[in-house]
């Protein structure tokens, strides 16, 4: 069933983009959405129950989702849209949740970062987070990964490079391994100043937003010589190793989406009854606009695949649509089911 559709204002609609959006909701399907035409073109069936996190393999002919339970993994065929496996570590009366998962780019392996709860006879014994190689064909765990310093971490941010041939791992710095045996052969100490009087960098990544290897995104980090967090626009070379970073001023908790011609960044501020978009020159590298609006009290943003529309989504069965130039409210799609992830595929490059 197609979602309805409500504008307000009496704007003209926005063409969004020739992406697809894929929503995964608590009818344990994942619905495929025509950008273009703002309908429902398919839906993909699940057999692992609602569906939590999604992830697209990087040639996009895989989908890998996690469900609400953190115990199952199902891969889906995204061409034909049918399940092919789903994949469970608990076993008898040990739960294995799976917190962080990172598909390789050559679709041969996952990255897991998991937990085992083991239920005792009158409490449960929760073992420390462990990150391992699941192999897709053999369909069990390959190794164990040693945490960096024996230092265990809850999460765990892992990203590859595009030949698949390097693994990332994201923390206090940047580890760098082969994926054959996995040994560190690189590392990049981001925790070092970028410029005088900084402190380290935090960062999270899009995969979508950028050219492979490189992502552009929101950063934050500690000036101690004004004792301040200070917010700017930052450009991760993975290969190059380099970071470049223009702050824009005080810190404030923002999200952060990127325009597909690299010109305009987006973030959203989202406190109980203070809503409020900020726009970014990322030429000047300075905020052109900040705009107050009647937000919800938990938000998420993505800018469409032309840069036409902002979608604002999170929680429930609705996304608005906002036009991305005047930062006005267009329309609102209504869907039949609260949603749990939404996934915008813009078209290929």
């Amino acid at each position: 069933q197609a979602p309805r559709t409500a504008r307000s204002g009496g704007t003209a609609p926005a063409v969004a983009g020739n992406g697809t959006i894929y929503l995964s909701g608590y009818n344990e399907k994942i619905a495929i959405i025509d950008e273009a035409t703002e309908k429902i073109v398919g839906e993909i069936p699940l057999a692992s129950g609602i569906p939590g996190r999604v992830i697209f393999s990087a040639d996009r002919s895989r989908i890998y989702v996690t469900d609400i339970t953190f115990e199952k993994i199902e891969i889906v065929d995204r061409e034909k849209r049918q399940s092919l496996d789903v994949v469970t570590l608990s076993e008898g009366r040990t739960k294995t949740r799976i917190w962080g998962m990172s598909p390789d780019p050559l679709d041969r392996f996952l990255i897991l970062v998991i937990k085992n709860y083991t239920l005792a006879d009158d409490h449960w014994e929760i073992g420390p987070p462990t990150m391992v190689q699941y192999d897709l064909a053999a369909k069990k765990i390959a190794r164990t990964i040693p945490w960096p310093k024996d230092e265990e971490r809850e999460r765990a941010q892992v990203v590859f490079s595009p030949d698949g041939k390097l693994m990332y791992l994201f923390g206090e710095d940047v580890l760098i391994y082969e994926t054959e045996g996995f040994t560190e052969v690189d590392r990049w100490d981001i925790a070092q100043p970028i410029e005088p009087g900084a402190g380290r960098v935090s960062f999270g990544l899009d995969p979508y937003s950028d050219e492979p290897g490189f992502y552009t995104g929101m950063f934050t980090m500690q000036d101690p010589l004004q004792d301040r967090r200070i917010v700017g626009i930052g450009r991760v070379d993975l290969v190059g190793k380099k970071v470049d970073f223009h702050p824009i001023g005080p810190a404030r908790p923002l999200s952060y989406s990127l325009s597909p011609d690299h010109k305009r960044a987006y973030g959203l501020f989202s406190d109980i009854g203070d809503y409020e978009f900020f726009t970014f020159d990322l030429e000047t590298n300075r905020i052109v606009s900040r705009v107050a609006f009647d937000g919800r009290p938990r938000m998420s943003q993505r800018v469409s695949s032309n840069g036409n529309i902002i979608y604002i989504y999170t929680a429930g069965n609705t996304i608005d649509y906002y036009d991305a130039n005047t930062l006005q409210r267009l329309r609102t799609l209504t869907l039949d089911t609260d949603m749990t992830s939404f996934i915008l595929l813009p078209p290929k490059r």
